[in-house]
């Protein structure tokens, strides 16, 4: 093997993989959700609910740009039906800008990129569909790779009580879709299946902050998002509810939270945390007191232990015996330990 390699044999070998968003002028029709159709599934398709035009496109966009090497496109649903047969392929070096790669035939197109460098790839239709728009699946061959989504979901959004809020609610939406893919890989278990759709709605008559319901669908209070429009970590939160789909009622609410609340402190937004004297220091305060208590023990002893807990509450098994099988200590033997941690 010859040791001048060729400089994308040198990026490949050295780069890591690039994730990605898709965004739509359309309407899904749930549940074909729109991040079926870059998931590596062939039994998956996206399709909107109303028919497509030219004003319309559906735009994979990379975190970062791509030698894009080729890429094709197969369109319509898997049993037939819908396939785009008047429509184009675009390209963007920006994101902004888009040109055309090459025209749809046949409800497909296959194109040589020649190693451009490309931040996001779009489906346009040159005229007025008489169907809905369905995608198959982007596939790409880009340096680096463009990774599909391991786990597709869509958030879908109801502002009906507050309009106004559809732009917040949207970007919402977005950061739980991209966060979702990390909660779902902190918190697999075998056997689980994560849910492909989530509607989010933000409510006038919801007093608190935001609540899930049936580990399925969140509801955010108009008034505390209004007020507080940057907190999109509260969302995050009941997002990681979604994710838990807890069994049974043996799970300690405390502990329900505090790893909800470990997932979104430590994982989607790590930061310093606030300082916490002994006295606050509980292992079943809740929320962030208790999140600081599994970083501890996770920390300490075991890197498992958030996903161990997580299986028994998800299996209705939980018990305070798993702390010792971790750990060999009890639970109240760990509070005092992390206690005495925090004079230091």
């Amino acid at each position: 093997m010859s040791r001048y390699l060729p400089l994308l044999t040198l990026l490949a070998l050295n780069s890591v993989a690039i994730e990605a968003t898709i965004e739509s002028t359309l309407t899904t029709a749930a549940p074909q959700i729109r991040m079926f159709a870059f998931d590596a599934d062939p039994n998956s398709y996206y399709a909107s609910s109303n028919n497509a035009g030219p004003n319309d496109h559906v735009t994979l966009v990379f975190d970062a740009p791509v030698a894009l090497n080729a890429i094709s496109v197969v369109t319509g649903r898997v049993k037939g039906g819908d396939a785009l047969d008047k429509g184009v392929l675009e390209i963007s070096t920006d994101g902004k800008t888009f040109e055309t790669l090459a025209p749809f035939a046949d409800g497909a197109v296959k194109a040589d990129a020649k190693g451009r460098s490309i931040l996001a790839v779009r489906i346009t239709p040159s005229e007025d569909l008489k169907h809905p728009l369905a995608i198959r699946e982007f596939t790409l061959d880009s340096t680096p790779p463009v990774t599909p989504f391991k786990y597709p979901v869509e958030v879908i959004v109801d502002v009906a009580d507050a309009p106004e809020m559809k732009e917040w609610a949207d970007k919402s939406a977005r950061i739980n879709e991209r966060a979702y893919q990390m909660m779902c890989d902190e918190l697999k278990s075998d056997g689980f299946t994560p849910r492909t759709v989530v509607p989010m709605a933000i409510k006038n008559d919801y007093k608190g902050v935001a609540v899930t319901y049936n580990s399925s669908r969140i509801v955010g209070a108009t008034k505390y998002f209004k007020e507080h429009p940057a907190d999109f970590g509260a969302m995050v939160h009941e997002m990681v509810h979604v994710v838990q789909t807890y069994k049974g009622r043996n799970n300690p609410g405390w502990l329900v939270e505090g790893l909800a609340d470990y997932i979104r402190n430590y994982r989607w937004e790590p930061k310093k945390p606030r300082k916490l004297t002994p006295e606050q220091a509980k292992y079943d305060g809740s929320y962030q007191i208790t999140a600081r208590f599994l970083a501890f023990v996770m920390d300490t002893y075991d890197t498992k232990t958030v996903s161990v807990l997580n299986k028994a509450m998800r299996e209705g098994k939980y018990s305070e015996e798993i702390f010792k099988d971790l750990t060999k200590k009890t639970l109240p033997e760990l509070g005092e330990e992390w206690k005495a941690s925090l004079k230091k």
